[in-house]
């Protein structure tokens, strides 16, 4: 191979950031801002770039085992309108302006499954998609769950609750109505933890 490869991540990236000059909003709605970016490279390139601006959103994780032992996850099936499709979800929702993400994780777990979770574990955040988006995605892990309540929807919201295996879950995440690419970031994040528990 002719190319020289950095050898070892160490992280020393100061030379690839971009200077912020300026920012201005070019479209607003309920749920992402528009904005244009001006920016300044190290060796004096200028450009304007697109950023879309959103609230921080969650992804909240429920499982637990059933009399026979097996390890089960709480998902979702509803109708996704930029897909046009239904899709098989974890709960996941929006956090609102001036509130915690683990409260928000909470709130969405209960107004979408009825549960409440006495254990909530964060699993780590990402970034959805950074090359242009500047929001970050919360995920958690519920457990030691209890029904307390029906679910409490939103206007436009219809969503069916299931209880299915992990292993099927896992299986399913990638693969036809479970395409959400965030899901199957959230399936990683939820089997790295399961893994470690066992190195304990």
């Amino acid at each position: 191979m002719e190319r020289n490869f950095r050898l070892h991540d160490d992280e020393s990236s100061s030379h690839l950031m971009w200077s912020t000059d300026g920012r201005r909003r070019t479209f607003s709605c309920p749920i992402f801002s528009v904005n244009e970016v001006d920016r300044t490279c190290h060796d004096g390139r200028k450009g304007t770039f697109i950023e879309i601006e959103c609230p921080e959103w969650i992804v909240i994780i429920p499982i637990y085992r059933d009399a026979d032992g097996v390890m089960r996850v709480i998902v979702e099936r509803q109708y996704r309108h930029g897909s046009d499709t239904v899709t098989l979800e974890y709960p996941a929702g929006l956090v609102e302006k001036g509130e915690d993400p683990l409260d928000a994780a909470r709130r969405e777990l209960l107004e979408e499954t009825g549960f409440e979770a006495g254990r909530v574990t964060h699993l780590g955040t990402l970034c959805p998609n950074n090359a242009f988006m500047s929001n970050h995605q919360h995920y958690y892990l519920a457990e030691d769950l209890h029904l307390v309540s029906g679910q409490d929807l939103d206007a436009n919201e219809e969503i069916d609750v299931y209880s299915l295996p992990l292993d099927e879950v896992v299986r399913k995440m990638g693969i036809g109505s479970a395409d959400n690419a965030l899901m199957v970031a959230a399936s990683a994040l939820l089997m790295r933890e399961l893994e470690s528990r066992k190195e304990k």
